[in-house]
């Protein structure tokens, strides 16, 4: 009998056990990720989304409470709010970034807010594997920023963060619970990344087998004018490597490379050989790159010369288009956005011509 009662025992146990492995949808608070990358840094955010659920105007300073506080369990007798529910929130950045302009290290964070009725102090903890803020000790802050707290029109049921006002190095974050919102701003020195992204990468297989990796890589340099010296390096293995080829691309980046560098009696010798090679595409690339670099003369000129060697291709149409833009001559470009609609069928074309007619009506920038 006491052996039947001790196998009945450990059957239950053994039960019990194997229910604590599986997986079962959250009770209540629903689980969430949302990632976006800014430039090339990825931010992920992981968090639990708790309802509001009838309790308007009885969260902020009642549920979750105002400042620093002790909870009255754990070892904190001054934690944050977790900025979420259950485990707390996690921010993760995959490059170094700035907080409102405060510098944070690439890594993952645990996620706190000392909430205020109108302003929050945001909390970046190296500790992210906590339960809530129970155990938030402040000697594992990695950065703390004070925010301003927004009130919303409408009430957010379920907790969320969202990413808004994107640009290409920065973007609005935000928490949005009931009628409140909590705006941070995360931003990036893209340039800087870009380039310690090339120099890792620049010597791997990606680079060395492809001249095309190697080109864009010095492109992107001479485009943005800067790290020119090692944007030349790269511009130069894109030609005479083992990989490497001399064609329009190439060459004209590396012209352009040395043009920064004042030695521009080389860069046009090379432009002279480069200039046969390209077809009506690669002029009209190159334009648009000498219009970034704000050569608006200089981009016209080979705009021109694209469309009086081809004049029936849409290429050298939408280049004659940029061109014109860019001096301040918007009758012009609108003129070439008709031609270059009559020289082709392709509806995406079609399309996008008819985008840029209405950018250059509305003085949208245009060709990005």
């Amino acid at each position: 009998m006491k052996t039947k009662q001790l196998i009945t025992f450990l059957l239950i146990l053994c039960t019990l056990g194997l229910k604590a492995q599986i997986s079962f949808p959250a009770d209540g608070n629903k689980k969430a990720s949302v990632s976006e990358f800014i430039g090339i840094t990825e931010v992920k955010i992981k968090y639990s989304r708790p309802g509001v659920k009838g309790r308007e105007g009885k969260i902020w300073g009642k549920l979750v409470h105002y400042g620093f506080a002790d909870l009255g369990y754990g070892t904190s007798k001054a934690a944050p709010w977790r900025a979420g529910a259950n485990e707390n929130t996690t921010i993760e950045f995959s490059t170094d970034v700035l907080i409102e302009d405060q510098p944070l290290e690439k890594g993952k964070y645990g996620f706190f807010i000392a909430m205020g009725p109108e302003k929050a102090t945001l909390v970046f903890s190296k500790f992210n594997t906590a339960w809530g803020s129970f155990y938030y000790k402040e000697k594992d802050d990695a950065l703390r920023v004070e925010v301003p707290v927004e009130k919303l029109d409408e009430s957010v049921e379920w907790l969320k963060y969202e990413f808004n006002d994107q640009t290409k190095n920065s973007a609005e974050v935000s928490l949005q619970w009931e009628k409140v919102k909590v705006p941070f701003t995360v931003s990036v020195d893209l340039h800087k990344i870009q380039v310690e992204t090339f120099r890792r990468e620049v010597d791997s297989g990606i680079f060395y087998r492809y001249w095309q990796n190697l080109h864009m890589a010095a492109n992107y340099c001479l485009v943005n004018n800067i790290n020119l010296e090692e944007a030349l390096s790269w511009a130069d293995r894109s030609i005479n490597s083992y990989f490497g080829e001399s064609n329009f691309k190439t060459l004209s980046t590396y012209a352009g490379l040395l043009g920064k560098l004042d030695r521009q009696k080389e860069a046009d010798s090379i432009m002279q050989k480069a200039l046969p090679m390209g077809t009506a595409q690669d002029l009209f690339s190159y334009g648009i790159g000498l219009n970034k670099m704000e050569q608006h003369e200089e981009a016209l000129k080979i705009s021109k010369s694209n469309y009086d060697q081809n004049p029936e291709d849409v290429y050298a149409h939408l280049g004659m288009v940029s061109g014109h833009y860019h001096i301040g001559d918007k009758k012009k470009a609108l003129k070439f956005c008709e031609s270059a609609k009559e020289k082709t069928t392709n509806q995406m074309f079609l399309s996008y011509i008819e985008g840029l007619i209405k950018d250059i009506n509305e003085g949208n920038e245009i060709f990005k």
